[in-house]
């Protein structure tokens, strides 16, 4: 841990800073040349990944110490800080507020923006998201910026989408104690389309049912219908 007054990166425990403090991050830029001293960028070693960076420039064939290049060591682990702020954050923390409101039907958020980066070739993925949940017996709801958070903390992250989708209705499930919780993901992967299969446009749709979705067919087809209404 760094000590008071030590600039350099501190490395904190997963969960151990709010996360309002790890969202706040994604809006904090240099001043002065300098960086903000946000708590996501004094939880990553920024300077293992410069040095790793401009490991990976030599090793390319380019010149790290051109005039276009000596500074992407710097911004690309500023970037990583960013990008992966979501493993600094407990996502069960989003949904610790839930408010009465006699509600037993099915509450939808469609198209929120996702953006994450694909663990396997660390190049990024998009789309939307649409998140739905029949709240518990209690009929108590969680805000609806609250689903777009949570997508968010674990977009912030290595991942596959596959994985993405069933986290979100898991913890829908467990935090909220709903009855029952649908998430669709409709995604565009640069690893498909940067490399390999080289297939642009070509969109990845994923799906997670649990509860009252998975057993009851007309509670799913009303949710579909919904997120497919335009």
């Amino acid at each position: 841990m760094a000590s008071a007054g030590d600039s350099g990166p501190r490395h904190i425990e997963k969960g151990s800073i709010s996360t309002q403090d790890e969202l706040d991050y994604l809006a904090a830029r240099l001043v002065d040349g300098k960086l903000t001293g946000t708590p996501v960028e004094q939880a990553v070693d920024l300077g293992r990944i410069e040095k790793a960076v401009r490991e990976i420039l030599i090793a390319v064939g380019e010149d790290p110490d051109r005039d276009g290049l000596q500074r992407t060591p710097a911004r690309v682990a500023r970037a990583y800080a960013e990008l992966f702020a979501g493993l600094r954050v407990d996502p069960a923390t989003v949904l610790t507020t839930s408010f009465e409101a006699d509600h037993e039907e099915l509450v939808l958020v469609r198209d929120i923006e996702v953006q994450s980066m694909c663990e396997h070739h660390l190049l990024p993925f998009k789309g939307v998201a649409h998140i739905g949940y029949i709240p518990g017996t209690d009929g108590r709801i969680t805000g609806l910026s609250k689903l777009a958070r949570l997508v968010e903390v674990f977009a912030r992250r290595p991942q596959v989408q596959e994985r993405l989708t069933s986290q979100i209705a898991d913890l829908l499930m467990k935090q909220l104690g709903a009855r029952g919780a649908i998430v669709v993901l409709e995604c565009e992967h640069l690893c498909m389309e940067m490399r390999g299969i080289r297939k642009v446009g070509a969109r990845t749709v994923t799906s997670a049912v649990r509860g009252g979705f998975q057993t009851d067919g007309k509670v799913r087809a009303e949710a579909m219908a919904l997120i497919n209404a335009r």
